[in-house]
């Protein structure tokens, strides 16, 4: 999934709308008149007679940084004025600044961070927060600065204050990794940024504590995992990514749990990226994913 279009004068514009002709020869149109390449295009349409359709285009421009002005303009005319479209248009080389909310378990946070690190995710971590201190140090030998918020039983909107003080206007995505606390809508309302969260693939039928052996229990042959966004619906929000694999009787619940981590990892680190590379447009309750 992830691009090498991290350089300078590369852009990446995201286009959704009613299906109808002449949207790909009007993005194309805008985009050869201001000299720009296109580099790759993706599409799809629900249906080509009334449905909604999704395009997903990188293309070179020499001095896109200040070119970018008039090239919003003239799409605004095109795509919005002429056609009613949505577009976002974005430097490719921007990353996202992405904030990491976790609890204790550490697999899917220290795999975000080591990926980071190495470039294979495409984004700035300014924070880390969490609802207890375990991590504190592992975060920190990133160079992270690492938050501890308790939430108190009984007050958690004093909790979430103190996290939308921290999080409000300096990041574009929080991820929950293994953040085990449910986000108020109020919190959601007021964030004004995306958040993806992870859990395992047992949902509904394994809710609540102790899922892994409840799944042995019923002699399960698949453990997987899915990344969605949050919403005020707990775990209903729009899925990006999931994965599974097979298991039989043969493993315990803790292998059943370290092959769930395995998952989480992978499924959690698709979805990031592809948050961070604006290969996610979301539509109502579901997702497109280019």
């Amino acid at each position: 999934m992830t691009e090498q279009h991290h350089t300078t004068d590369y852009g990446r514009l995201i286009v959704q709308g009613a299906d109808r002709p002449g949207i790909v020869a009007s993005v194309s149109g805008v985009l050869t008149e201001h000299g720009a390449n296109i580099v790759s295009l993706d599409q799809t349409s629900s249906d080509p007679s009334g449905g909604r359709f999704f395009q997903r285009t990188v293309f070179h421009l020499p001095d896109l940084g200040v070119r970018l002005d008039g090239l919003t303009q003239d799409l605004r005319t095109k795509l919005g004025d002429q056609l009613g479209l949505e577009f976002r248009l974005v430097e490719a080389k921007r990353r996202k600044r992405v904030a990491i909310m976790v609890s204790k378990a550490d697999h899917c946070l220290l795999d975000l961070l080591w990926r980071q690190r190495r470039g294979e995710l495409h984004m700035d971590v300014p924070m880390a927060i969490s609802n207890h201190t375990d991590l504190g140090d592992e975060v920190r030998q990133f160079g992270i600065p690492f938050f501890y918020v308790p939430v108190e039983k009984g007050d958690k909107a004093a909790a979430e204050k103190e996290q939308l003080n921290l999080l409000k206007g300096n990041v574009d995505l929080v991820v929950l990794a293994r953040y085990m606390q449910i986000l108020s809508r109020d919190f959601l309302d007021e964030l004004g940024a995306p958040v993806i969260n992870i859990h395992h693939s047992f949902l509904p039928a394994f809710m609540g504590a102790g899922p892994y052996q409840r799944a042995k229990e019923r002699g399960v042959k698949l453990v997987g995992a899915t990344a969605h966004y949050v919403t005020e619906d707990l775990d209903e929000g729009p899925i990006i990514e999931q994965d599974v694999i097979r298991v039989s009787h043969r493993e315990s619940v803790r292998e059943l749990q370290r092959k769930g981590a395995d998952v989480e990892r992978l499924v959690l680190s698709r979805a990031v990226a592809g948050h961070c590379e604006d290969r996610i447009i979301r539509d109502g309750n579901s997702t497109v994913v280019f």
